[in-house]
C-alpha cells in the first residue's frame, strides 16, 4: 500500500501523507513512469473537491461508484451488538439448536485467541485494499416461455482502491474508502450512523447506530461472537472442502421497525454464519435483506439484497486471529413497478495490509459526523 505522495512542487519539500493509502497496483496504473504517476496522483488528489465533478458524464460515473461503495464497500448490519466483554450466555432453558450454537460460538472464541486476548482489544485501526466489479442492471419480464429470467452477467472493469477503518466499539467506528477517485466516509458515533461522499453535494444520509458489516468479515471476533450468541444451529454444509456448522439469526420485528425509515420498510433480514468444524473459525458470512420502498403509485418497489463473504488467510495480530483476505459477492434484485424485474451482481476482493490494536489518543471526538450535520443539529436546538 502506498501511504506517501512526494511533493512535486518543491523537490526538498516534505512528502504528503495520504489520508487513505492506495494499492501499488492502482498507483502503477496512473502512468508509464514514476514522474507521470506522481503528477497524475497530485491532480487526482486536487480534484477530490473540484467543481468539475458536476459534469454529466463524470457525475454519472461518480453516482455509479458511490452505489458500489455504499452497497459493497461499506454496508451496515441492522442489529445491535451488545457492548461489554462477556461472550457467555447461559444454556438453561435453551433448545438443542440454540445451546449447540452457543457451544460453537465458544469454540470460535477459543480459535480466535481466547476471551482474555479479545477483551484486551479496546480499539483498532485497519488498512486494506479492495477490487470491486459489477454487472449492469438486467431487466427480465418473464412473460414468455423463452424468457426464464436468467441473467447474462456482463462484468465491468475492476475498480481499485483502499480503505482505513477505525473502531472503538461496535457502535463507535469510522471508515474512509477511496476507489477510482471517489471517496466515501461512513461512521457511527453511538447515537446515529452517517454516510457522506467528499465530492457529493447532496445532504449527509443518516440513521440509527449500526455496526459495519466489514467488522463481521473476520476483523472483530468479539463482536462476531456476541452477534451469534442468540443464533440457532440449523445444520452443516461443506464450503471449500471444509465441513462447517451453520448458525442462523433472524432480525426481530422490533429491530426491523426501529431500522425502517419513512420511505421504506424492512420486511426481513436474515444472517448466516458458517463455522469450520476443524478450526472453529468463521469461514463464510451471509445475510439477506428485503426492503419495500413506498412510492406514489399503487405498485410498491421491492429491493432484495443477498451478500456472501468468504474469509481466509487467518493470522495472529497481538494474540488475536484475524482474517486478512476474502471475497464478497452481492446480488441485488429489484422488482415491482408492473412486474418489471431487475438483477445486478457485484463482487469485492479485499486484502488487509495492516492491523493495529489499542490506538493511543483515539477518542470519541474522532467519530463525530461531518461539521455540516452538527451545524444543522445546533440550529435545530437554537430554534427550539
Amino acid at each position: 500500500m502506498r501511504k506517501l505522495c512526494p511533493n512535486i512542487e518543491k523537490e526538498d519539500g516534505l512528502e504528503t501523507v495520504l489520508e487513505v493509502p492506495i494499492p501499488e497496483e492502482m498507483f502503477k496504473s496512473m502512468g508509464n513512469n514514476t514522474a507521470m504517476r506522481f503528477q497524475n496522483m497530485l491532480t487526482w488528489m486536487k480534484a477530490q473537491t473540484s467543481d468539475k465533478w458536476s459534469a454529466p458524464i463524470i457525475a454519472g460515473r461518480l453516482n455509479e461508484l458511490r452505489f458500489l461503495l455504499n452497497l459493497v464497500g461499506s454496508p451496515l448490519i441492522p442489529l445491535q451488538v451488545q457492548l461489554g466483554h462477556s461472550v457467555h450466555r447461559p444454556v438453561k432453558d435453551c433448545s438443542i439448536q440454540a445451546s449447540t450454537a452457543k457451544y460453537i460460538v465458544q469454540q470460535y472464541v477459543a480459535a480466535t485467541g481466547g476471551q482474555p486476548a479479545l477483551n484486551s482489544v479496546q480499539s483498532m485501526c485497519v488498512i486494506g485494499a479492495v477490487k470491486i466489479s459489477a454487472s449492469e442492471f438486467h431487466q427480465s419480464s418473464g412473460s414468455s416461455d423463452d424468457d426464464d429470467g436468467n441473467v447474462d452477467v456482463k462484468k465491468s472493469s475492476e475498480e481499485l482502491g483502499g480503505f482505513v477503518l477505525w473502531q472503538k466499539n461496535p457502535d463507535l467506528w469510522c471508515i474512509e474508502l477511496v476507489v477510482s477517485g471517489c471517496k466515501v466516509i461512513c461512521g457511527s458515533n453511538g447515537k446515529l450512523s452517517w454516510r457522506h461522499s467528499s465530492n457529493q453535494q447532496t445532504p449527509i444520509s443518516k440513521g440509527p447506530p449500526r455496526p459495519l458489516r466489514r467488522f463481521l468479515q473476520g476483523l472483530d471476533p468479539r463482536a462476531t461472537a456476541k452477534l451469534f450468541l442468540d443464533a440457532t444451529c440449523i445444520g452443516e454444509k461443506i464450503i471449500d472442502d471444509e465441513d462447517c456448522f451453520i448458525l442462523k439469526l433472524e432480525t426481530s420485528p422490533e429491530i426491523r421497525d426501529a431500522q425502517s425509515g419513512p420511505n421504506y420498510e424492512i420486511i426481513h433480514h436474515t444472517i448466516w454464519g458458517y463455522f469450520s468444524q476443524r478450526s472453529g473459525l468463521l469461514i463464510q458470512f451471509e445475510d439477506s435483506r428485503l426492503l419495500r420502498m413506498n412510492t406514489n403509485s399503487d405498485d410498491d418497489v421491492f429491493w432484495e439484497t443477498s451478500t456472501e463473504s468468504v474469509m481466509g488467510d487467518y493470522r495472529y495480530v497481538d494474540g488475536v486471529n484475524i482474517a486478512h483476505s476474502g471475497k464478497t459477492r452481492v446480488t441485488v434484485f429489484r422488482y415491482g413497478e408492473q412486474s418489471a424485474n431487475h438483477k445486478r451482481e457485484m463482487e469485492e476482493t479485499w486484502k488487509i495490509d495492516e492491523v493495529n490494536f489499542n490506538v493511543r489518543g483515539l477518542t470519541e471526538d474522532y467519530f463525530l459526523p461531518p461539521s455540516d450535520h452538527r451545524d444543522r443539529d445546533q440550529n435545530k436546538q437554537q430554534r427550539c
